[in-house]
């Protein structure tokens, strides 16, 4: 049985669907949310009415307003994953030329918070910032998925079900398969399975209790992953170890310091 939304719980959605960049227009914003057009606009004008929201007087396009950019700084400023990141990111994207992308869960989605392009032609250029796919749809989202105990890949993947709709060739019994090759490669890879002949390899990026703070992932043509595969995995975990190490505190890790949890990949898992 269905249980019916609060209006605050579609207020929340709301919010969710407009912190993706492409979802601007009444319409797009009431799909990504799940809420009929008349209750998306009352409360959009209410949140608009708060501050939370902003509506360009002549596009009609909606935006986050000053009340939420007060709320997000307040955030960052405690778990804020991107000083620590971009370092690594543009080094990613100078190495290997093609997109670096940083991904943090969000519920049962993730969002692309950072993003460095690299100087290659042909561009991974499905993803930008504020962008958000369920967990498993892309590399760096399904490196996050691998990272959670199994029930909660379980409850993730009973909840993504609809949303899987837009992804053709992405269904629950592939994410499941994926999920057990990740954990036992150490590292996640998809090519041709979200965008045609385009890939990803990705690793995650455990906290001090093992949960996924966010990914690391190189964005390319699928020839330019498998011929640099190995390569590529290297350097995300070498960035990974790095990154892990001094968001806890640490000096980076001994082989000997690590042991696996179970039905999880480990930062030493060698590629």
């Amino acid at each position: 049985m269905t249980v019916p939304s609060t209006s605050l719980q579609k207020a929340c959605r709301l919010l969710r669907a407009l912190s993706d960049t492409r979802h601007a227009r009444l319409t797009d914003l009431a799909a990504a949310a799940g809420v009929d057009k008349a209750s998306a606009l009352r409360l959009l004008e209410t949140l608009t009415a708060e501050g939370l929201v902003e509506r360009n007087p002549d596009t009609k396009a909606f935006s986050p307003g000053r009340e939420w950019l007060t709320l997000q700084a307040a955030t960052l400023c405690r778990l804020d994953l991107r000083p620590l990141v971009r370092p690594a990111l543009i080094r990613l994207a100078n190495a290997f030329e093609d997109s670096a992308i940083l991904s943090v869960p969000s519920g049962w989605e993730s969002v692309c918070i950072e993003l460095r392009l690299g100087t290659f032609p042909i561009r991974a250029s499905y993803l930008e910032v504020g962008s958000r796919r369920p967990l498993g749809v892309g590399a760096g989202s399904l490196a996050l998925l691998a990272a959670l105990p199994d029930a909660e890949v379980d409850a993730v993947l009973d909840c993504i079900g609809p949303a899987l709709r837009h992804y053709p060739r992405i269904d629950t019994d592939l994410l499941r398969r994926h999920v057990a090759t990740t954990r036992a490669r150490g590292y996640a890879l998809l090519l041709d399975v979200v965008v045609e002949r385009m890939g990803g390899i990705a690793i995650a990026l455990p906290g001090a209790d093992g949960y996924p703070l966010g990914a690391i992932s190189i964005a390319a043509l699928n020839e330019r992953i498998t011929g640099r595969e190995a390569v590529m995995a290297r350097a995300l975990r070498r960035e990974a170890e790095a990154i892990c190490a001094t968001w806890r505190g640490q000096p980076p890790a001994t082989p000997d310091s690590h042991k696996p949890a179970p039905g999880r990949p480990t930062l030493r898992q060698e590629a």
